[in-house]
């Protein structure tokens, strides 16, 4: 079985660090580079640097801070926010990224990802989705698709630019879209328990995981490690992201492991 993944996540801001509770409410957590450079010697598997404004300012991914972070780190570094084409790809794996995750130029172009992925290959190819659980009434379905008793569906929006616009697109349906495209992982991202630090959106993260045959990272709602469990064990995701208890010092990468590999999870230590 293959080793799951515990990878910090540093939502960057104006070259700082930040957190924020549903995408809001954003207070400092340290500089990116300083923050990355301790996970790096705690043993994360991976990174993710997200410069969470950069599609609302329309504006590409600081450089410059991209090539810092590489310049400290010997683990796998995935970066997103802002990119829009192919080049903007290029100048991040020159920089030092190893994988790049689209958001919004995936949904407002999904050809975009096809493109990216035959030219850099799958593997370096993440599309992150931002979603959003919403209450579809039966109401909004033909008749001939309900089944009842039944008051109302569960289903989740995929938003865009960094959390501000909603798309209308079903969450489990893009997932299975994006693998056709040729993305390589799914950053999903619950904009409901995002910063909450009450646990993941299980329902959600196991739907997108049997929904799509590739690798699912959990993010938004870690607050206790029994959380990272839960989401593997029941989200069924290949990987977990968390920032709120790793920046905080509450736990370290560490003691994460040494808690899943107790309880059955294969992890690398």
């Amino acid at each position: 079985m293959l080793a799951k993944r515990i990878i910090p996540c540093l939502d960057v801001k104006n070259g700082r660090v930040v957190k924020g509770i549903n995408f809001l409410g954003l207070r400092d957590a340290g500089d990116p580079v300083e923050v990355s450079a301790i996970y790096n010697d705690e043993g994360a598997d991976e990174i993710a640097f997200l410069d969470i404004t950069a599609s609302y300012e329309k504006r590409g991914t600081m450089i410059h801070v991209v090539e810092r972070t590489a310049e400290k780190v010997f683990m796998p570094l995935t970066v997103g926010g802002g990119i829009r084409s192919t080049d903007d790809i290029r100048n991040l794996l020159t920089a030092g990224a190893d994988k790049v995750a689209i958001n919004t130029a995936a949904v407002e172009d999904p050809d975009f990802v096809k493109r990216a992925a035959d030219r850099f290959g799958s593997q370096c190819i993440v599309v992150a989705i931002d979603a959003k659980r919403k209450r579809r009434s039966i109401l909004d379905k033909p008749a001939s698709s309900i089944q009842y008793p039944v008051s109302s569906i569960q289903h989740w929006e995929v938003y865009t630019y960094g959390g501000r616009k909603p798309t209308g697109l079903d969450a489990c349906q893009w997932a299975k879209r994006v693998e056709e495209f040729g993305a390589g992982e799914i950053l999903l991202t619950s904009m409901d328990c995002d910063g909450t630090k009450t646990g993941y959106d299980i329902d959600l993260t196991r739907r997108i995981s049997q929904a799509a045959n590739i690798p699912v990272i959990a993010s938004g709602g870690a607050g206790i490690l029994e959380h990272l469990y839960e989401a593997f064990s029941e989200g069924k995701a290949d990987a977990v992201l968390a920032a709120s208890i790793f920046h905080y010092r509450e736990y370290t990468i560490h003691q994460a492991k040494v808690y899943l590999r107790d309880k059955g999870i294969p992890v690398r230590l």
